[in-house]
């Protein structure tokens, strides 16, 4: 079985293209520490066209956390900007270039979106 960091990356290289990415360009490198063992992901963004792979090379951003929390942000159970702001997560480079990135994240499962649900309460 996989976990949700491969399957996220994986369906990113699968599909190739994403349209929410289209005026974004550059590459971010995603290290993921877990003792003396870091694992990377490349994604080589070009203005939409994506490519993953798991190499090692120079990135305009490099974000480092361990592979737990990106589990849970590939999981949507974790957002990733509060796990910066937390301190959590760190990020070298042109921070705006994960902003962007950060769209094709999947969301909280439970979210039901931008508008609170009031209930009336029941007498």
């Amino acid at each position: 079985m996989l976990d949700a960091t491969t399957r996220f990356f994986e369906e990113i290289d699968r599909r190739g293209y994403e349209p929410r990415l289209a005026k974004t360009a550059g590459k971010l490198r995603l290290d993921l520490h877990e003792g003396p063992q870091t694992t990377h992901w490349l994604l080589h963004v070009d203005h939409g066209r994506i490519q993953v792979s798991q190499e090692d090379r120079e990135a305009d951003t490099v974000v480092g956390t361990t592979p737990a929390l990106f589990e849970d942000i590939a999981a949507g159970r974790e957002h990733g900007i509060a796990a910066i702001l937390r301190g959590d997560m760190t990020v070298a480079g042109d921070a705006r270039l994960l902003v962007q990135v950060e769209r094709i994240f999947p969301g909280d499962p439970e979210s039901r979106g931008p508008r609170r649900r009031f209930q009336r309460e029941v007498r």
